[in-house]
């Protein structure tokens, strides 16, 4: 009788613990750090009723990319929560997506269209039909009528795929989404799920074969890209693994700000940066270099040095996106032209 009840408190606990981990939606802890989001468009929307679903890394000995792709809520009401990878101590640990009454936490990832840290501006339900924002969807109003323009103002744009860690997605849970998080959910349709597992067997969405720019970045609705309906990533320009791949520092427009004293030392700020930019790279690259090196004299696996190319290509992004910052930065301080010294006022990708 004992042992009957003891194994009947152990199959208790493990459904439980099946039954957490299905609505947690957590899996593998990775060490590498996944890739920045890859730029593209977002495809036309097939039909009334379908939702926007972004595209993510996925990993299996390798991180390889599940293109964006319009779903069919599984119930009227129900939205999307992003998945998204954060940092947990020891490693990345992959959050799964899941459908629910309200969005939950995804990371503080800007993941585009109307995802864009926190929350869901792409649309929302109305009397039982999905309502589309056509500021930030590629709806055909012609056929589809729901729909409403609201524009939203986005906080940055960066390309970050991953929460907490080095470089990482500063961002937690709001007290709202914390209770979004205990709500009724359901996991990805069972056309999410296959369209996942086409995109892990297509060797070319592998991050080692496409370098950050996947072949197939969206799609119209789930698993047409095996058809070749497809929108590719486009390849930003600071995609480059090491930073001596990255294309010069553009010098930003000399000012004119009709002070001639004050226009030089604006120039000089400019050119101090730029020099400062340089260098920068190069010590980049000379850590790179010595990476490279090490591995040159210890056998090295092919895992191992895919490993070293990502971790290189995340440090290349980031510095690329801190000297772009930077520069912004710099012009915003500085007047318009013409404004002798007094400052003047003044469907997305991704």
């Amino acid at each position: 009788m004992r042992i009957r009840i003891i194994l009947s408190l152990l199959f208790a606990t493990s459904m439980l613990f099946l039954s957490t981990a299905s609505f947690a939606q957590v899996s593998v802890s990775i060490r590498i750090a996944p890739p920045p989001l890859p730029v593209y468009e977002q495809p036309l929307c097939p039909g009334d009723g379908y939702i926007w679903t972004p595209g993510y890394w996925a990993w299996n000995d390798d991180y390889y990319w599940v293109p964006g792709t319009w779903v069919i809520a599984p119930e009227p009401g129900f939205l999307w929560t992003p998945a998204y990878w954060g940092w947990g101590g020891n490693g990345f640990i992959f959050n799964e997506g899941y459908w629910g009454p309200s969005v939950g936490f995804y990371g503080g990832i800007d993941y585009g269209f109307g995802y864009f840290g926190h929350g869901y501006e792409g649309g929302r339900w109305e009397n039982g039909h999905f309502s589309y924002n056509t500021t930030l969807n590629n709806v055909n109003v012609n056929i589809i009528h729901n729909v409403y323009n609201t524009r939203v103002n986005r906080p940055g744009d960066n390309r970050i795929s991953y929460n907490g860690g080095n470089g990482g997605i500063n961002a937690h849970a709001t007290a709202q989404e914390e209770a979004n998080g205990h709500e009724r959910h359901t996991p990805p349709a069972a056309p999410q799920t296959q369209h996942a597992l086409a995109a892990r067997n297509d060797l070319q969405q592998r991050f080692s074969a496409n370098h950050g720019a996947p072949p197939v970045a969206a799609t119209p609705a789930p698993g047409v890209f095996k058809d070749r309906a497809v929108v590719p990533a486009r390849q930003p320009a600071t995609a480059a693994v090491h930073p001596k791949e990255l294309p010069p520092i553009e010098r930003p427009a000399s000012p004119n700000t009709g002070n001639p004293k004050l226009d030089q030392r604006y120039q000089k700020q400019q050119e101090n940066l730029i020099v400062q930019q340089n260098q920068d790279r190069l010590k980049l690259q000379q850590k790179q270099d010595q990476k490279h090196q090490q591995l040159a004299k210890q056998p090295a696996g092919q895992a191992r040095t895919q490993q070293v190319e990502q971790q290189h290509q995340q440090q290349t992004q980031q510095l690329a996106q801190k000297h772009t910052k930077q520069i912004e930065q710099m012009q915003q301080k500085q007047p318009p032209s013409g404004g002798g010294g007094s400052r003047g006022g003044g469907g997305e990708r991704r």
